[in-house]
């Protein structure tokens, strides 16, 4: 299965610190698929025209079933990923945040602030995961079950999810 992993940060993509959210995201999803992964990865500025592109780049150039972002979900005003998938996607899909929310709130409560969504563009669905590299150890694993349902649903093609030790 083809995933891209995008990375969205001023200060990385800056070379101001290493990126540690995008290899979190491709160690989580490792555990969780019994599929052999195949990665497209991309770190930008947090620039609404540039995500845009890509997020569209990965669903009608490389159709990539699964496009996982992480970063610029909060409130700041650089902060425009949610903003930039909501122009590419053809459907919405908010339980996705609303169950990341829900089960950060536990942790963290300023997790309220976090404006994460998904969705489905063509056949690729879209998830906004937050930047920190401990929420998505803590979101992507509540996820699998929806994320092999969706890609069922827009593919026809269910990836397998590993068993539960």
């Amino acid at each position: 299965m083809k995933i891209a992993r995008i990375t969205l940060s001023d200060r990385a993509s800056g070379g101001i610190y290493e990126d540690a959210s995008g290899p979190e995201i491709e160690r989580v999803v490792q555990d969780l698929f019994d599929e052999p992964l195949e990665w497209e990865r991309a770190l930008l500025p947090d620039d609404r025209p540039a995500i845009e592109e890509q997020l569209r780049h990965f669903a009608d150039v490389r159709r990539c079933p699964l496009i996982i972002t992480t970063g610029g979900t909060g409130p700041g005003a650089r902060d425009v990923t949610p903003e930039a998938t909501r122009a590419v996607l053809e459907k919405e899909l908010p339980g996705f945040g609303e169950v990341m929310r829900m089960q950060s709130y536990e942790k963290v409560k300023t997790a309220i602030l976090s404006r994460a969504t998904a969705g489905i563009r063509a056949q690729s669905l879209i998830i906004n995961l937050p930047g920190r590299p401990r929420s998505i150890g803590e979101c992507l694993p509540l996820l699998a079950p929806a994320i092999a349902e969706a890609i069922d649903h827009i593919t026809g093609q269910r990836p397998r999810l590993r068993e539960a030790p």
